[in-house]
């Protein structure tokens, strides 16, 4: 047993330390017939096990680039009526196109900051695990997320890189992403 526990440690103590910021903004511009909601009781309230599927747009934190999608699904956890909220256990990727994707799980609160567990990724976030903090701006149309990437074996491109517009219910994107204009867009991006 104690050879098995150390050959973990050594493990878990080889990978990379460095931690790689990365923010994006998730917005649902009504377009995309996102989300739907699924109710699996008769309840005329939010039940357990009621399924949300959803897909958005994924931007740069400056609001300047068109970087790909959301995809995943949320598993009602729990309603929650004296604070008109909502506890789901989330399941999703944020697709970036060439860059490739991250994917994320946890618990999420419909009206409060929330972290997840990044679960992996492919491309430039290939490795990639750590934990991403979920800002609710405004339910379910405008989310902001810091992502604290570790287990990478680069740096991240210079394009992801950009400083972020101050995080708020006001933000909109860039007329020209939002567009999917030449040059507002990130290589490939996945739509």
């Amino acid at each position: 047993m104690a050879a098995a526990s150390s050959s973990l440690l050594s493990s878990a103590s080889s990978r990379p330390a460095k931690i790689h910021e990365l923010c994006v903004y998730e917005i649902n511009e009504r377009d995309r017939g996102s989300p739907a909601y699924l109710r699996l009781g008769q309840k005329p309230v939010n039940s357990l096990g009621d399924l949300v599927p959803f897909t958005n747009k994924v931007y740069s934190a400056d609001l300047q680039t068109r970087l790909g999608i959301t995809a995943g699904i949320c598993i009602l956890i729990k309603n929650m009526p004296e604070t008109k909220s909502d506890r789901y256990e989330a399941i999703y990727s944020f697709h970036l196109g060439d860059y490739g994707q991250i994917s994320v799980q946890g618990a999420y609160v419909t009206t409060e900051d929330t972290y997840l567990s990044i679960t992996g990724g492919t491309g430039v976030f290939a490795g990639a695990y750590g934990q991403v903090k979920l800002q609710q701006l405004m339910f379910p149309f405008k989310l902001f997320y810091t992502f604290y990437l570790q287990g990478l074996s680069g740096d991240l491109p210079q394009e992801l890189l950009v400083t972020p517009v101050p995080p708020s219910p006001a933000v909109e994107a860039s007329p020209a992403a939002k567009a999917a204009e030449p040059g507002a867009t990130s290589s490939n991006y996945t739509d």
